[in-house]
């Protein structure tokens, strides 16, 4: 390093070296210039929230590039993309939606481990590295709500709210039983919710466009997960594109729709995991071991028959309403709105066939633990 070299200087040494190299070699070189520098410190922290501003205008969002981060490194990236992120925040321009906020706010907290220089140094271009290769996604602005006379908000929160609780206890409850329970509260929730924000929709001269939100489908199994996904999305009116490489499905549909599908998506899936701990407990004790075939064509029914019983029950929480010939024409416009949008993102999708479906055993009690999954509310609804 020349005696006449700026922080600036060193930065850009230590970024050519480091940063568009995928090598080892580099990457100590640059963490070794950044490392004998704490002048550079500052000059490293305003790129990072370049890189990350650079990121939402490619259509990344907090969520996506956390878990991006979750997948392809370590504990100590997490925390520094979290801290980076919510540095960049203040700067951000204009200003994002409510699932925006709600992405930062779930970031984790707490800052990055302190370490040798050295350590730090090489932790943040390997961040930095992958933060430069992130490809271009879809852009998932959130549509303007328009205000209504008949929206309650603090009714909705409060709703939603209740529903999130109850989840978030089945998934922590080690009691299978218990969880059932507690997700099948959940779910007459959110039965109620969704046939009130149609019948809302209805009488609403301009209701809200489309939007989309991405959910993760993380491994393993996640080709039948993200087929889950499907069915929970098309039970409620929207839509599912899935991207295997980044680990995840965007769901396009109006917002009341997309809360009902994230929430609804995690309780089934909490309900299979449970169930498939017991089946492969069951087929311990009759002397078989676990397989992946096993779990996999086990998931695979479980998504298929649970697509069955969305679709029938979606029909049959139109009906109970009493509101059927006041809600079909609007849903109906609403589905057209929705694979418009779904078309307008991606319009080029191919199809996926289910792979490593080849266990009966595991299929059957699959299909028959999606049987017993609670999808429907335990009572008509008003």
């Amino acid at each position: 390093m020349s005696s006449t070299d700026t922080p600036t200087d060193t930065v850009d040494r230590a970024f050519a070296a480091a940063l568009y190299d995928a090598g080892d070699t580099g990457l100590d070189t640059g963490a070794s210039l950044l490392a004998a520098d704490p002048a550079t410190d500052a000059e490293v922290a305003r790129r990072g929230r370049e890189f990350v501003a650079a990121a939402w205008r490619r259509g990344w969002q907090p969520a996506d590039v956390d878990r991006i981060v979750r997948r392809e490194l370590d504990d100590a990236h997490v925390c520094l993309a979290a801290a980076l992120i919510r540095a960049q925040a203040p700067d951000d321009r204009p200003p994002r939606g409510r699932r925006w906020a709600a992405q930062l706010d779930a970031l984790p907290a707490g800052e990055p481990p302190r370490t040798d220089r050295f350590t730090q140094a090489t932790t943040v271009l390997e961040l930095y590295r992958l933060l430069l290769r992130l490809p271009p996604l879809e852009s998932l602005e959130e549509p303007r709500r328009h205000p209504s006379p008949h929206r309650n908000a603090a009714a909705d929160s409060r709703m939603l709210t209740r529903i999130r609780a109850l989840l978030a206890k089945a998934e922590a409850t080690g009691y299978p039983e218990e969880a059932e329970a507690l997700t099948a509260k959940a779910q007459e929730l959110m039965a109620r919710h969704s046939v009130d924000e149609a019948l809302l929709a209805a009488r609403d001269a301009d209701p809200d466009a489309p939007g989309a939100c991405r959910i993760g489908v993380e491994p393993p199994y996640e080709q039948a997960k993200a087929v889950l996904l499907d069915a929970v999305a098309r039970a409620n009116h929207c839509r599912a594109v899935w991207n295997e490489p980044l680990g995840f499905s965007t769901v396009v549909g109006h917002e009341a729709d997309l809360e009902a599908v994230e929430l609804l998506h995690t309780s089934l899936l909490v309900q299979a995991h449970t169930a498939l701990t017991r089946a492969e407990a069951a087929q311990r004790r009759g002397g078989r071991k676990r397989t992946k075939t096993f779990r996999q064509s086990f998931l695979a029914a479980y998504a298929h028959r649970i697509g069955i019983r969305l679709a029938a029950a979606a029909e049959e929480a139109v009906a109970d309403s009493g509101a059927g010939a006041e809600l079909l024409p609007v849903l109906a416009s609403r589905e057209v709105a929705v694979a418009a949008a779904t078309d307008r993102m991606f319009p080029e999708t191919v199809a996926t066939r289910l792979r490593g479906v080849s266990d009966a055993a595991g299929w059957t009690e699959g299909a028959e633990a999606a049987d017993r999954a609670q999808v429907t509310p335990r009572r008509r609804l008003p």
